[in-house]
């Protein structure tokens, strides 16, 4: 087995485990599994040639991870943060990596229009509920994760895309347990079933659209050679 497929099979344990303390109410589990959910899965992406913003997403990602474990409001806004330093790295990422063609205009238009509508809607209904000092990192921070999706989508393509909405998923479902919103049975499981599976897209999404683009390459300096 090479190093790169060992590290993905203990990462799918690792997520495993997790979200089977959350379902179960084991908190002891979640709390050992859940900080090394991240930088397995960055690991795995340097062993996969992956760039560095991608790299440093993930790893902000971790920050927000064992930030969040703390339950008090100044590691709240902590672990937001550092979320958002990630989301800024992926927007860095699609820029420099992502293709300007991957979505044609006018479907870009219509998801733009989308994600303005939930961004929008989202936060009118949260403000009320949300505590005084959270309500604009909350605006802030939902402005800047709707960008990073709508950018997943339209320029890495599909499995970036939902790596992006299962983000934008994720996170709401945080705002609305923080605004006392009526919850699902053991939120916390679902938060991190969407989270683990909107990081996995996002790295599995950015490096199956790099490798796609080096293969013509690759394939044409095979042919010179020849």
């Amino acid at each position: 087995m090479s190093p790169s497929r060992f590290l993905l099979a203990v990462l799918v344990l690792a997520a495993a485990v997790d979200l089977a303390s959350l379902a179960a109410g084991f908190d002891a589990g979640h709390t050992a599994t859940k900080p090394l959910l991240m930088p397995l899965l960055a690991f795995w992406a340097v062993l996969r040639r992956a760039p560095r913003p991608l790299v440093a997403a993930l790893l902000f990602g971790w920050g927000g991870d064992v930030l969040l474990l703390f339950d008090a409001e100044p590691a709240f806004l902590a672990g937001m943060a550092s979320f958002a330093a990630g989301h800024v790295c992926y927007l860095i990422l699609f820029a420099r990596y992502g293709s300007r063609y991957t979505v044609p205009r006018t479907r870009a238009g219509l998801l733009a229009l989308g994600y303005a509508t939930a961004l929008v809607t989202t936060v009118t209904l949260l403000w009320s509920g949300l505590p005084a000092d959270l309500r604009l990192p909350v605006a802030a921070y939902s402005l800047l994760l709707t960008a990073m999706a709508y950018r997943a989508a339209i320029r890495l393509g599909l499995f970036a895309g939902l790596g992006g909405a299962l983000f934008l998923l994720s996170d709401t479902l945080i705002a609305t347990g923080a605004a006392d919103w009526p919850q699902p049975p053991r939120p916390d499981f679902w938060i991190m079933l969407t989270y683990i599976a909107a990081q996995g897209l996002l790295a599995c999404g950015t490096l199956g659209a790099l490798n796609a683009r080096r293969a013509p390459a690759a394939t044409y300096g095979e042919m010179r050679a020849a």
